[in-house]
């Protein structure tokens, strides 16, 4: 019968997994002065006046958890030692109070006592106080720990975490090796939509960590989340007012010593003449630009990093808290280095110095509004703007080496040169509402949100220029391909509804007996649409060499009005290419929770129902197939998390789950998306959804407050994965296919955080480091497709291989930091913080004679493993002022990415670079006033 009952409630209860919200907690670690400051364990930790009270662990680690807001004496005491009352200890909702002391024979002074308040979500205590008493396997970085490793962004934030970098190539964050498509992201719990058509995760580096109180990635997968992952869900915590008032403000310039090096030269588009304090604003329409608007590049005259920013909040009453926090910057990059393509294993295209200029000017605002309407009640609103400009100045050709392949013959004593100028502007504005309710004296916690985004990602007038030369004065237009003289916009508009409803019935919640027995029931909605269009408008000669430029930097005089109203040069523009994406995804969880002294387990369901509705009208793509992809999953996804916790500091666990991987949007959509260097990548109306069991095992050690050792292990089987692939024919085209029967992902994580050297001297410094190593080892069947009726109709293996890596895996990932400090009055903070991911396929290879694959082929192009190290240092002058520096990509490693090619005049395979550059390291120098 009982079984019967908790069945029942499974439909109809859910839990809230944070803490409460309107409580607070107080915890730290006690040390034996009597021991030179050694843990002191089982010492007693009691409000005074209550008979709330723990003792600490084997470590001198303690907690006391759930306490109202308010003022308390807390009082340690040990037999035979002093007792020590600390008065004067607040507790705020929602935060944890770090009380660290040390006890002996005589009495402490009260001066020896550290006292701090935090966001809980933000101590590095809390968070892995949190991960050691999650029900799932998770993993944070807090907004303290960052500032002291220097991250400058929520995508950094999330490679400090064990098994997680990113690419150089791609830009994409990869968990586990597995990149953009297999991840989710969400901003307090809610989805957040892609600020770009080339991915499905919005890009992490557009929140700083100004608006950040922590990232965490959650490598299992739980009911309540989405099922759509196979890695893990990122979710990005937004700040909230600490303490009852803040204002700051903050200034740091710096500069990229790449960019330096150009600092007379740094090139901009046209398109800054329209740029006001960091945003676009379009004067004249692309269809009227190829004669109104000038071809030719500019120049900013002062490429300095800099950023401004002020944070200011105040708590108004005992119910009210609001928090804002704005910034902006701007900040130059430059490289140069070489770019070839290989198509069947013979050299197509190649330039040995190209450059690229960027510049990016990124805005933010966030908005955060908390009304404690009683203790069980809690309302929060956000809202976050983000505008993000980035022009770009591609060149390529200019010392007259430069070759594109069949434009001319040897004869001619012709080269290449391109010249590619965008600018792309991202606005992104989250708007969110979230309720926290308790209910029946905290039987019953229900958590409700809604959410309202708007994302507009624009590329609005990017030009390109493709000519010949002879290196002195002879400037010819290019004349092979067409629309090589262009100016082109592309538009997209996102929008997107979501909610969220979770409601926890705590049937038995008994801290002292350590029971823990719970059922949880809720539901999701997500509701995204994406309006894109792209327009191309060109410049051809009529006859050949009846214009040309005066020279390489000064194309704009043949682009006249007259030139085109005479008939020299013939005005173009083809048909827009647009297409129309919906998303609907609804969804209804539960799951069990028992949890009984050593042991908890957590059994929970997802159904999940996706709708993927895309219509196209896209110039490229074959008359006579439908221009419309229609797809439905309808699945049951369940998660099983099992807990064994052999003492206080040490866990075991074990998680297995069942998830999606959904085709996105650009990887259907068959319109093709020209990069500067020419290649192309386009959709695939075909792709289907890959389906991947996850399985993981992993053992806990938290030798102290703020330590932690773990081991993981963990086993990945994806059916139908989803790769970016070569494309077969075409050289320097992508696409997406299911180009795999199965993958098959094993690994081993190891992670370490240590307190080296704990001086307790007022001037002593504390050493502590941090590393996590990751060990994979994957591989994927190459698929040979043929249909119903046997007939072979293509194949994805080529150069003998029916298997290979999956796409974007390192075999080997570090992750570390050393950081020291000495915690007086105006405490000194210094990091070194170091990255390294190995090999990685950046696509996978084709065959480009189907019947002959081990002969006509293209490798797989490989990014190549590098360094990276950063250094940190800040220092407190006073309680108002704070200075850091920082060096970042110290190293300035190369980039490089490179191919297997084998000539069929030679016969001899060589390992050949196809991309390189070098990023410059970056030094900066801010200060920081608080009021």
């Amino acid at each position: 019968m009982k079984n019967y009952v908790l069945l029942a409630l499974i439909l109809f209860v859910s839990t809230l997994k944070a803490q409460d919200p309107q409580t607070g907690s107080i915890a730290g670690k006690l040390t034996d002065r009597e021991m030179n400051g050694e843990p002191l364990p089982f010492a007693n930790v009691i409000i005074k006046g209550t008979s709330t009270g723990t003792t600490s662990d084997y470590d001198g680690l303690y907690q006391l958890k759930n306490l109202d807001p308010g003022t308390y004496t807390v009082v340690f005491s040990f037999v035979g030692y002093e007792t020590l009352e600390v008065p004067e200890v607040v507790v705020e909702a929602g935060k944890v109070t770090e009380v660290n002391t040390d006890l002996g024979s005589s009495a402490a002074s009260l001066d020896e006592v550290v006292i701090s308040t935090v966001a809980r979500r933000d101590s590095e205590v809390a968070l892995l106080i949190e991960q050691k008493n999650s029900v799932e396997i998770k993993e944070s970085i807090g907004a303290r720990e960052l500032a002291k490793l220097g991250v400058s962004d929520a995508a950094t934030a999330t490679t400090k975490i064990s098994g997680v970098t990113s690419s150089e190539a791609s830009g994409d964050i990869f968990v586990r090796g597995l990149g953009d498509r297999y991840l989710y992201t969400t901003l307090n719990g809610l989805p957040i939509p892609s600020d770009d058509v080339e991915r499905k995760n919005i890009d992490l580096g557009l929140f700083p960590t100004r608006v950040i109180q922590n990232v965490s990635i959650s490598k299992a997968y739980s009911s309540e989340n989405s099922a759509d992952q196979a890695s893990g869900t990122i979710d990005i915590t937004s700040r909230e007012l600490s303490g009852t008032e803040e204002l700051d403000l903050g200034l740091q310039f710096g500069m990229n010593t790449n960019a330096v090096g150009e600092f007379s030269n740094f090139k901009v588009s046209p398109n800054q003449d329209d740029v006001y304090f960091g945003f676009y604003d379009q004067a004249i329409p692309i269809q009227h630009s190829l004669n109104n608007q000038t071809w030719n590049t500019q120049t900013d005259p002062f490429p300095l990093n800099r950023k401004y920013s002020i944070t200011a909040g105040k708590k108004f009453g005992e119910n009210l808290k609001v928090l804002l926090t704005a910034s902006q910057s701007a900040k130059f990059e430059y490289n140069k280095g070489i770019f070839r393509e290989y198509r069947s294993n013979n050299l197509y295209d190649y330039f040995t110095d190209v450059e690229n200029f960027s510049k990016t000017d990124n805005t933010t605002g966030l908005l955060d509004v908390i009304y404690e309407l009683d203790d069980n009640h809690r309302f929060k609103a956000t809202s976050l703007f983000i505008n993000k400009l980035t022009d770009e100045v591609y060149e390529a050709g200019r010392n007259g080496e430069g070759v594109v392949f069949e434009e001319t013959t040897p004869s001619e004593n012709l080269n290449q040169f391109v010249r590619d100028q965008n600018i792309k502007q991202t606005r992104l504005w989250v708007n969110q509402l979230h309720g926290y309710h308790d209910f029946m004296d905290g039987k019953n916690e229900l958590d409700w949100a809604l959410g309202y985004n708007i994302v507009n990602a624009d590329e609005p007038n990017r030009i390109r220029n493709e000519v010949n030369f002879d290196g002195e004065d002879f400037v010819q237009l290019a004349r092979t391909g067409g629309y090589q003289q262009r100016k082109s916009s592309q538009k997209i508009d996102d929008t997107e509804l979501n909610a969220f409803l979770e409601d926890k019935y705590n049937l038995v919640k008994d801290e002292e007996a350590a029971k823990n027995i719970f059922v949880e029931a809720g539901a999701n909605y997500r509701n995204k649409e994406r309006d894109f269009i792209s327009r191309f408008f060109g410049a051809d000669e009529v006859e050949l060499n009846s214009v040309n430029p005066p020279s390489i930097d000064n194309i704009t005089p043949v682009f006249t009005t007259e030139n085109f109203e005479n008939g020299t040069l013939d005005f173009n523009r083809l048909t827009p290419d647009r297409y129309n994406a919906i998303l609907e995804s609804y969804a209804g969880f539960a799951n069990f929770n028992y949890g009984i002294g050593k042991w908890n387990i957590n059994l929970g369901a997802r159904y999940q129902h996706d709708n993927l509705d895309i219509v196209f009208d896209v110039n490229n793509y074959p008359a006579n197939k439908p221009e419309f992809s229609f797809k439905s999953y309808n699945n049951i996804y369940p998660n099983l998390n099992i807990k064994f916790a052999p003492n206080e500091d040490s866990n075991i666990r074990f998680a297995a789950s069942r998830t999606i991987t959904l085709p996105e949007f650009k990887e259907i959509a068959p319109f093709e998306y020209v990069s500067q260097t020419g290649q192309v990548t386009r959709g695939n109306p075909d792709l289907n959804a890959s389906t991947n069991l996850n399985f993981d095992l992993k053992y806990e050690f938290f030798p102290s407050s703020g330590q932690l050792i773990s081991l993981t292990g963990f086993y990945k089987r994806i059916d139908d994965p989803i790769n970016r692939v070569q494309d077969r024919g075409s050289a320097g085209v992508f696409s997406y296919f299911n180009a795999g029967e199965r993958a098959n992902i094993y690994g081993l994580e190891l992670e370490t955080r240590m307190d080296v050297i704990e001086n307790e001297a007022e001037e002593g410094i504390d050493m502590a480091i941090s590393f996590n190593a990751s060990r994979m080892w994957h591989e994927q069947d190459l698929k040979e497709v043929n249909n119903d009726n046997g007939t072979f109709i293509r194949t994805f293996r080529y150069n003998g291989k029916s298997k290979v890596g999956l796409q974007g895996a390192s075999d080997w990932i570090f992750n570390g930091s050393v950081n020291f400090s000495n915690e007086t009055e105006n405490p000194f903070r210094a990091s070194l913080v170091a990255n390294y991911a190995s090999d990685k396929i950046y696509a996978l290879g084709a065959p480009e004679v189907q019947t002959q694959n081990d002969v006509f082929y293209n490798d797989e192009i490989i990014e190549k493993g590098f360094v990276t190290l950063d250094a940190i240092i800040s220092k407190e002058l006073n309680d108002n002022w704070q200075v850091q520096f920082k060096g970042q990509n110290l190293l300035n490693p190369e980039i490089e990415r490179v191919q297997a090619i084998r000539p069929s005049s030679t016969g001899v395979e060589s390992l050949e670079t196809v991309r390189s550059y070098t990023r410059g390291a970056i030094l900066s120098l801010g200060v920081n006033y608080s009021f």
